[in-house]
């Protein structure tokens, strides 16, 4: 089999999407107001679908029989979606475990196996790029260039590259985005001094870029990842 092709099937596979659409009616603005009106609130999210499900299944008379019987129907077709989801996720995971590559890439923080399979089934070999840089403008995470003689501008980011991968290297470096924003980035760190000036999806890109010119050092000098914090770096 593909090396690669547990994470192609799970990046490519509609079930997510389809999750990701059924959740608003659950979730969405309409959905919460007639859901608040008879005192049924919960927070927000595909995590947070159980609380509702509790909700609905304690309810009483009080409510419209379709609002219950609907609510049922949507949260049981995530229920079923989420199931494949952990599904997959399992089997990846597993394959992950048993490539050194993938294994290599996952000592980097806030890089799991979906990501490091995904760079394996569809990236070139990393060392086929002469600097770090290059890899990372592959995946277009570097921004556009509009120079003219002495002066340089820069622009946004190219999105010229292998769009799966950079959009699993930004939902990272937003997680860890989220994770410094509660608990507070190590004073003096790159990510300290980028989050205090810059917004933060802007940081999230930036921390995406550096995250794959290290993942392509990494893989140069088969090395695994050697400081615990990716803040730092």
């Amino acid at each position: 089999m593909w090396p690669g092709a547990p994470a192609a099937a799970i990046i490519t596979s509609p079930i997510i999407p389809a999750r990701t659409g059924i959740a608003p009616k659950c979730q969405g603005p309409a959905a919460r107001d007639w859901r608040a009106e008879h005192g049924i609130v919960a927070p927000q999210g595909v995590w947070n679908l159980r609380g509702i499900q509790r909700r609905i299944n304690e309810a009483d008379s009080d409510i419209e029989p379709l609002v219950i019987e609907m609510s049922r129907l949507y949260l049981a077709q995530i229920e079923a979606l989420s199931a494949r989801v952990s599904s997959l996720e399992a089997v990846l995971k597993k394959e992950a475990a048993q490539s050194d590559a993938s294994s290599q890439m996952m000592t980097m923080p806030c890089l799991g196996p979906i990501t490091a399979m995904a760079i394996e089934a569809f990236a070139p070999a990393l060392t086929v790029f002469q600097k770090s840089r290059d890899f990372a403008a592959w995946l277009g995470l570097v921004p556009r260039q509009y120079s003219s003689g002495r002066k340089q501008a820069l622009g946004r980011t190219s999105k010229m590259g292998q769009r799966d991968i950079r959009r699993l290297l930004i939902t990272g470096a937003m997680s860890v985005n989220r994770w410094a924003s509660r608990k507070g980035a190590a004073p003096g760190s790159w990510l300290h001094a980028m989050l205090l000036r810059k917004p933060r999806m802007v940081v999230a890109i930036a921390l995406a870029n550096k995250m794959a010119r290290i993942l392509c050092a990494m893989e140069t000098r088969k090395e695994v990842y050697r400081d615990p914090q990716l803040a730092t770096v």
